[in-house]
């Protein structure tokens, strides 16, 4: 993309996030637009470096303009939907959850990455520092991501409880980063001495070499669980919500321009879901004292 293509596309970002922190329709014509959001797993330059290329192919495939608007934290994203400021959001499995509740019952997962019906966290820690089980964070200092983050917080928090470490009684300190990638920073650095995220993430991070295995690496994988899914709310048109699957499923990663999409997204393939596959979170998130 030329930079003034680039500028133009981030002065549009910037209004749309503030129109969307002010309450207000990003769009006078709604009818016209799709407003996509997403929880901010990791920085909003990121964000919008990964949705990016999956918004202008929306865009084709349901014949809409799309806006891509980044939030703030994991609730905002959960507001923005219940109360229909955006139509299409990338939730994590407890963030679809949280908005299941808070729109009793209103909102429905559309689609999921293959990835997502057996995703892991991971706990890292440096290398050097005798940490090698979850047993051995006991009276250290650990980090969660966003406490509504279902990979770097709800599931490491029930698998811990699972093994008899509470996290406040047990650690030190507990600290939540907010995002998958400041996690990795806060153990790089030696703000915290473990810390649970997000395995794509970390993957992400080891394959660009982003972070020196060497020096921080995994301790501790959990078993699998459902996570992530594009969620829209149920008074979105049936025929619009339908396109906006077919274009998800119909993503190849044999196409070029589709592998790189799924790429971005850390997407095999996009496949469908169903509200019965986040039952287990919401389980998990009510015995661990999060709901």
């Amino acid at each position: 993309m030329k930079s003034s293509a680039i500028s133009i596309s981030r002065r549009l970002f910037s209004v749309a996030a503030i129109a969307l922190a002010a309450g207000f329709s990003v769009s006078a014509h709604a009818e016209q637009v799709l407003r996509v959001t997403t929880i901010p797993e990791e920085a909003a330059t990121e964000q919008i470096r990964k949705f990016e290329p999956l918004a202008a192919y929306l865009s084709k495939a349901v014949g809409m303009k799309v806006e891509f608007t980044p939030v703030s934290d994991y609730p905002a994203a959960v507001e923005a939907l219940v109360n229909k400021k955006v139509d299409l959001v990338w939730f994590g499995g407890f963030t679809h959850v949280q908005a299941n509740l808070r729109s009793n019952g209103k909102v429905i997962p559309i689609a999921q990455r293959v990835e997502d019906t057996k995703f892991q966290s991971v706990f890292i820690a440096k290398t050097d520092s005798g940490i090698k089980t979850l047993q051995d964070m006991k009276g250290k200092q650990i980090s969660f991501g966003s406490q509504s983050s279902t990979s770097g917080h709800l599931m490491p928090r029930s698998f811990l409880l699972e093994a008899g470490l509470e996290p406040e009684k047990a650690f030190k300190r507990v600290a939540y980063s907010g995002a998958h990638d400041a996690t990795i920073a806060s153990v790089v650095s030696g703000k915290v001495d473990a810390a649970a995220l997000d395995i794509t993430v970390w993957k992400k991070f080891v394959n660009e070499n982003k972070v020196d295995t060497k020096a921080v690496d995994v301790f501790y994988t959990t078993p699998p669980y459902f996570n992530y899914n594009w969620t829209v709310h149920q008074d979105m048109p049936a025929d619009l919500r339908k396109k906006i699957q077919k274009a998800l499923f119909d993503l190849d990663p044999a196409v070029p321009e589709h592998a790189e999409i799924l790429k971005l997204n850390r997407a095999t393939r996009y496949i469908d879901t169903k509200p019965e596959n986040y039952k287990g979170l919401e389980s998990a998130a009510r015995s661990a004292g999060l709901l």
